[in-house]
């Protein structure tokens, strides 16, 4: 799955927020139990911060999926 995630009004998103948004885990309890365990990448490195502050720009990877982060809205969507 390779997916673009917007921020909308948002500066940030947590990490842990992230991963259950897109559906890729089904809690947020197992979103940061994945991120401890440093299964997932950010900019092609490891995170292990669960609440990292992630902005538009960045690349997140976790189980075969790549989110790419932007800032505003989905154009197809306004």
């Amino acid at each position: 799955m390779h997916a673009t995630v917007y921020l909308e009004d948002n500066e940030y998103i947590a990490l842990c927020d992230l991963l259950k948004l897109a559906g890729l885990t089904d809690s947020g309890g197992r979103a940061k139990a994945a991120i401890a365990d440093g299964l997932v990448l950010r900019n092609g490195e490891t995170e292990t911060r669960k609440t990292a502050k992630i902005r538009g720009g960045e690349v997140i990877e976790f189980n075969g999926a790549v989110l790419e982060i932007e800032n505003g809205y989905d154009p197809e969507e306004t």
